[in-house]
């Protein structure tokens, strides 16, 4: 048996529901990441990165071409963001990753980023319906995971309430494809969110002129 033969495969089923293997650790792996995000780990990018390369088994035994380029890009973002918090640990005075809050110019440029390209990205899903059986909700996570990432990777509180928003959308997505794990997780992500933006929120505070050092660099 082949490795993705055995990631594809069944690992049990609850509620009725079949988890294959691939979609449990992806998301495991995606969970280890967000937690290792909250305590501002470089370790949280090459998680990222793991969690992205198996999710890509998972959503191509769904069939859903739309979830697996959005894990290719997760690949990609979770190298930038790599790259951005080792310049900022480099920089900053006590080794540590700065956080703040976005200003309302970089939400602005989020939000549009975030509607422009789940239009983009939508068109196409619809104009090449093999690529999503469900291009808009595909087409918004697609690019609402990046936003979330990029906002990661420049140490914006904001990024947990793009992930927020993401899994709202992802989990039903999740179910109905027959990825029941995905959706099965969503509660210790919604908790890791709110925890984590509380922490990076709390830190944003402490020392603003050291997290907007950070943030620019």
């Amino acid at each position: 048996m082949s490795a993705l033969t055995w990631l594809n495969a069944e690992a049990f089923t609850v509620f009725g529901q079949k988890v294959i293997w691939s979609d449990m650790i992806g998301n495991l792996m995606g969970l280890a990441a967000l937690a290792l995000g909250w305590r501002r780990s470089l370790w949280t990018w090459p998680a990222q990165l793991l969690s992205g390369l198996i999710l890509i088994a998972a959503y191509a035994s769904a069939h859903l071409a739309g979830g697996v380029g959005k894990q290719l890009l997760v690949i990609a973002v979770a190298v930038f963001g790599w790259r951005a918090w080792q310049r900022g640990r480099q920089q900053a005075q006590d080794g540590s990753i700065a956080v703040r809050t976005a200003t309302w110019k970089e939400r602005a440029l989020l939000l549009a980023g975030a509607a422009l390209g789940t239009l983009a990205v939508g068109g196409l899903f619809t104009l090449f319906p093999h690529l999503s059986w469900s291009p808009w909700a595909d087409a918004y996570i697609f690019v609402g995971t990046i936003v979330a990432m990029v906002a990661q990777a420049r140490g914006l509180v904001e990024f947990w309430f793009a992930w927020l928003l993401v899994d709202l959308v992802g989990v039903p997505l999740a179910f109905n494809n027959g990825l029941a794990f995905s959706g099965l997780v969503y509660v210790v992500y919604f908790a890791l969110v709110l925890w984590g933006a509380y922490d990076w929120y709390q830190r944003s505070r402490t020392n603003p002129a050291q997290a907007l050092e950070g943030a620019t660099a």
